[in-house]
Parts: C-alpha cells; sequence; structure tokens
C-alpha cells in the first residue's frame, strides 16, 4: 500500500506516479501526437497533479507531449491556465469514462 492507503499501481514509478508509454493521441483537430509520459493523477486532488504535471514537464524534451490523467475537476479546470508558466501548451482536455485526460505539450 502506499500513501494514505492508496495501492500503487504496478506500471507506474513508484516515487512519482509517472510511467513511461508508447502511444499516440489524436485530438479533435485531427492532429497526432505520439505521448512521451503518462502522469497518472487519478484519486488525487490539488495540488499533487500540479505539481506532478510540473516535474514532469521540466524532465521532458521540447515537444514532447505529457498525457495527464485526472479525476478531480478542480485539477481538471487548473491544469490548463498553468501551462503559460511552465513553457507548456495545453492542447486538448478530453472527457473519459472514469474522468479527463488533459494533453499538454512543452514548448
Amino acid at each position: 500500500m502506499g500513501l494514505f492507503g492508496k495501492k500503487n499501481k504496478s506500471s507506474e514509478n513508484k516515487t512519482n506516479g509517472e510511467h513511461e508509454v508508447a502511444r499516440e493521441v489524436t485530438l479533435q483537430s485531427g492532429q497526432s501526437y505520439p505521448i512521451s509520459q503518462t502522469v497518472d493523477c487519478l484519486g488525487d486532488s490539488c495540488p499533487r497533479p500540479q505539481l506532478m504535471t510540473k516535474k514532469a514537464l521540466s524532465g521532458s524534451a521540447s515537444s514532447d507531449v505529457i498525457e495527464v490523467m485526472v479525476d478531480n475537476p478542480t485539477s481538471m479546470e487548473a491544469l490548463p491556465p498553468m501551462c503559460a508558466g511552465l513553457n507548456a501548451t495545453h492542447l486538448e482536455t478530453t472527457s473519459v469514462k472514469n474522468g479527463w485526460n488533459v494533453y499538454i505539450q512543452k514548448n
């Protein structure tokens, strides 16, 4: 069990909630992007998703796309506005069965 009784996900890095993936996302614009990293913040509340996103972007190369999975409405709304201060661009937020996927590209 992890912190606060939450089980650690087997596919993620146990120290920071991030895991590498090899897949693509096609956004509503029709543009496809390879996902460089997924940050799983399902079950987490503010400010953890924002901090995890900031950490993922700081370790990313220019043009990398980060997928942030959230199920907290406040976190979903807070991520796009913070992109400008992190030298990143909010590409899209999509609604999924268990929450939202927020796609952010590092500038």
